[in-house]
């Protein structure tokens, strides 16, 4: 939203044409308004390392990285009997994943799968919510290259976890649904096994992209819809505007965490489904 906001003053400051959304020189709001070369970054790095340029992305979920084994290890590294402060929340965000997620869906069995689900919970949410942190403000998961490396990490984790319960019999949990005719196997299980081990990691990764997208790029083209409109048709246009811009943040505070509770949801599920017998 910053560089929305950003292009959108700065094509208001400089602009003496007299470019304006009801004008009839036909430039209007396009001047200021987001678009999704506002995400990509890869022509404008903050910085170079051996030649290689490094982008505000990757620098931000560089910082999540040190957030979160800089909480792990406040929390856990020398656990008291009584939790307090940063190790209570600690366990209770813990205690969260384990209950209300991993065991819900696997079981007792899911127990060691865990630490795995709750890093990757705390990661896709701090991706998300990264883009109302000041100074920021960008959600590194409307950038698909990673929603889709954690969707490639689940795929093998739980593709892992199947062959190592079933060996190749997994293939039959994968493409064999139990309880069907089998005059129609030939027709479903090709359907099935592209399903189970080519669109889900697809789907995984392009949900959460999509949504992170989408909801950044709303925010940001009401935020500079609210200046642009101040500038040129008064308070009661950009009113409107600047409400939406309050009502759809709200709306996106809310979508992020949901968002990383469907990821690990369905992660978990994966997983139950690698790990249940054999039909």
């Amino acid at each position: 939203m910053s560089l929305s906001l950003a292009a959108g003053v700065g094509a208001l400051s400089t602009d003496s044409s007299g470019c304006h959304l009801f004008g009839s020189n036909n430039c209007g709001f396009s001047h200021v308004s987001p678009t999704s070369e506002d995400f990509d970054f890869s022509t404008r790095p903050a910085f170079h390392i051996l030649g290689y340029g490094v982008t505000k992305p990757t620098l931000i979920v560089a910082l999540i990285i040190v957030l979160m084994v800089t909480f792990g290890w406040a929390a856990f590294n020398k656990p008291k009997m009584v939790p307090r402060g940063v190790q209570n929340v600690g366990e209770v965000a813990y205690l969260f994943v384990r209950d209300r997620i991993a065991r819900d869906s696997m079981g007792k069995q899911g127990d060691k799968y865990v630490p795995f689900l709750f890093s990757l919970f705390f990661f896709v949410w701090l991706m998300n919510v990264m883009s109302f942190v000041p100074g920021i403000q960008f959600p590194v998961s409307s950038v698909y290259a990673f929603p889709l490396a954690l969707a490639i990490m689940v795929w093998l984790t739980y593709m892992y976890a199947g062959f190592k319960r079933h060996g190749l019999g997994y293939f039959r949990v994968l493409g064999v649904p139990s309880g069907v005719p089998l005059g129609i196997l030939f027709i479903l299980t090709p359907i099935e096994l592209l399903s189970n081990i080519f669109i889900r990691p697809f789907t995984l990764g392009i949900r959460l992209f999509a949504n992170m997208f989408a909801g950044h790029l709303l925010i940001a083209t009401f935020a500079a819809g609210a200046w642009y409109m101040f500038s040129v048709k008064g308070i009661v246009f950009s009113g409107a505007s600047f409400t939406m811009a309050i009502v759809m943040t709200g709306f996106e505070l809310f979508i992020q965490a949901l968002q990383a509770y469907i990821f690990v949801m369905l992660t978990a599920s994966y997983l139950q489904g690698a790990l249940e017998e054999a039909h």
